[in-house]
């Protein structure tokens, strides 16, 4: 179930990349970053895996075959794409939902390992050097770096991307590109790119990561209008046939120009990735069945329980298999709008919260399969516990007057209820939650201080949930809030998003692990009002804005964690998220076509990028090639 971008990672680690070569490796980038050195690649914390001659990475096969196809959904969303549709190819704007893959056709300055989690290395940048004040970041492209006509990619061509993306592009990414200064052209091959004062190196990790647009296809075009042609790209993939709102296919370029380079050394082995929408989960299960889609990941836990019997399955045909998921989870849950003064006093919140059994819905509907989550960083250090460490309190302390002085004690965890679906201590101990805050139950209705009606709207556009929203209302009622589960098609769920014209809806987000901007935009006040900003429910907290910049420029892999943690004990002492599940493992089923390397990365599945189709096993299932 997820409603939200799953940005960890993904927000700056750009597919593909050409392997530059120098002669140091950068050791904690805030501490030790070496300066005026050409650098192959940069780290926040520690060292890079893979020094400047490494062959490619360890978890990509060099004698992967390439050809054949896959057919998938996407599991994230970033910028404006939608689950269920798509009407534009941009997806670096505001405006209209964005196809899934789009990244598959650009170049990017540096390019990430799935194995590592804050390095990134160089692809179209050859090397980057950093000034000895670490404001100015120069990147020296790859000669052979080009767009998909065979012009080069040239250090305009940064220029135009980085100062379009950063004054026209989706809020989101844009915010983050404010901390540059200023870029510049120094030469065809060199770009020189000064950050703002206050700016740490998460800023350059996006930027690095930021697609490269051809300047010259895109003059006399709208960046921010609707675009139904596709661009002219330079990564591994480039658009194929495609129908609005039913699919996209990317064709592999098999002269990519860093086909050759160490970063892409077995990997992108498939002639074609194509991406299916359905609006209905049901139908896409039906297709998967059927093999019009050949890979899947499972995300309800009845299908995944109860439907992975078919007759492919028992033959053999497709494989299922539970993928060990060692990435933080990240958060996901029911985000109150606090834009509406109904959730604006955190007793009613956290009053709200108490109605949620999750246990007699993990039992009854999820089969047991899931954990309940408290926290944005599960399965993380960065996850608050005890009390609060010395370090914590000096970020905590001078917000103490305004913070619930639960922040300053052992964080906030669900109850765990008797798991009837009807447990009388939770009502007790919500109604009394509710008359602190000065609501009062009369008859069947619980009334607000203003003696409004306590009403509550799920938004949501899928019925796959409907019943785990049921069981929650159905508590709800019980201490006569009025609550129901609207369903509204793709386009304007993702409007009334944009918009936040919603009470509470369903979003999930998984924390980088590394001193990233993404945070502020899940958690900043600046991102409050917005419109199609990640702050879902609002939030304009000034202490945990303050703790925002400390996570974001934290020097040392101990001032990170710990600011982590200061933030965690906010959130959660606020009750902004009634948080839901989460699991250890990924579901993933497939047609048996394909093989995949013997060493898998430790923080993706590797399916886009590592693994290749077997012709002969495609002979056997009896797909076409």
């Amino acid at each position: 179930m997820m409603g939200g971008p799953d940005l960890s990672r993904r927000s700056f680690l750009a597919l593909g990349g050409a392997a530059a070569f120098a002669p140091l490796l950068v050791r904690d980038a805030f501490a030790q970053l070496e300066t005026d050195t050409p650098l192959h690649g940069i780290s926040v914390f520690g060292d890079l895996k893979y020094g400047p001659d490494f062959p490619h990475f360890d978890y990509a096969d060099p004698e992967a075959p390439s050809g054949g196809r896959i057919v998938t959904q996407s599991p994230v969303r970033i910028y404006n794409q939608n689950f269920d549709t798509f009407d534009t190819l941009n997806m670096h704007v505001l405006r209209g939902n964005g196809a899934y893959g789009m990244t598959l056709t650009y170049a990017t300055l540096m390019t990430g390992s799935s194995d590592e989690t804050s390095s990134m290395y160089g692809y179209a940048a050859e090397t980057v050097s950093i000034s000895e004040d670490r404001l100015i970041w120069r990147f020296t492209l790859h000669p052979d770096a080009a767009f998909h006509d065979g012009t080069p990619i040239t250090a305009a061509d940064v220029v135009f991307s980085l100062t379009t993306l950063r004054d026209k592009g989706h809020e989101n990414l844009a915010s983050t590109l404010r901390g540059i200064e200023s870029v510049e052209a120094v030469d065809e091959r060199t770009v020189s790119v000064k950050l703002v004062e206050d700016a740490g190196i998460s800023t350059i990790l996006t930027t690095a990561g930021c697609p490269i647009f051809s300047a010259a296809w895109w003059e006399g075009r709208d960046f921010q209008g609707t675009l139904s042609e596709a661009p002219l790209g330079s990564g591994p993939y480039k658009v194929g046939r495609f129908n609005f709102g039913t699919f996209i296919e990317f064709d592999r370029v098999p002269d990519h120009w860093a086909v050759k380079r160490p970063v892409m050394i077995g990997r992108y082995n498939f002639d074609r990735i194509r991406y299916e929408y359905y609006r209905d989960r049901t139908a896409s299960f039906e297709a998967f069945k059927g093999g019009s889609i050949l890979f899947r990941e499972e995300f309800t836990s009845r299908n995944w329980a109860n439907d992975y019997n078919f007759p492919a399955v028992t033959d053999g045909r497709v494989k299922i298999e539970e993928y060990p998921d060692e990435t933080p989870s990240g958060g996901q849950g029911w985000f109150f709008n606090l834009r509406r003064p109904k959730f604006a006093d955190r007793r009613v919140r956290q009053a709200l919260g108490l109605l949620f059994d999750f246990e007699w819905t993990n039992a009854n509907i999820m089969y047991n399969s899931f954990e309940r989550s408290n926290s944005f960083f599960e399965k993380s250090e960065s996850m608050a516990s005890g009390l609060p460490s010395e370090a914590e309190l000096a970020l905590l302390e001078p917000f103490r007057d305004d913070l619930p002085p639960t922040v300053f004690e052992e964080p906030y965890i669900a109850p765990v209820t008797n798991g009837t679906g009807r447990d009388r201590d939770m009502m007790r101990r919500a109604l009394a939650l509710f008359e602190e805050a000065g609501c009062r139950l009369e008859g069947r209705r619980m009334l607000l201080p203003s003696g409004e009606h306590l009403t509550m709207e799920f938004l949501g556009n899928s019925d796959t949930f409907e019943p785990h929203h049921n069981a929650y209302i159905r508590n709800l009622s019980q201490l006569g809030i009025q609550a129901n589960y609207r369903i509204v098609d793709a386009a304007q769920y993702s409007l009334r998003q944009r918009e936040f014209d919603f009470d509470v809806v369903v979003s999930r987000f998984t924390m980088a692990m590394f001193p990233s901007p993404f945070i502020r935009l899940v958690f900043g006040s600046a991102g409050a009002n917005s419109p199609g900003s990640f702050n879902m429910a609002g939030i304009a907290n000034p202490a945990i804005d303050a703790v925002l910049e400390k996570i974001i420029d934290a020097k040392t892999q101990e001032e990170y964690v710990t600011a982590n943690r200061a933030l965690d004990r906010i959130i959660r002492a606020e009750h902004y998220v009634v948080f839901q599940w989460h699991k250890a493992t990924r579901w993933l089923a497939y047609w048996d076509n394909y093989d995949r390397p013997a060493t898998s990365p430790k923080y993706d599945t590797g399916v886009l990028d590592t693994w290749w189709t077997r012709p002969d096993r495609i002979q056997a299932t009896g797909m076409r090639a």
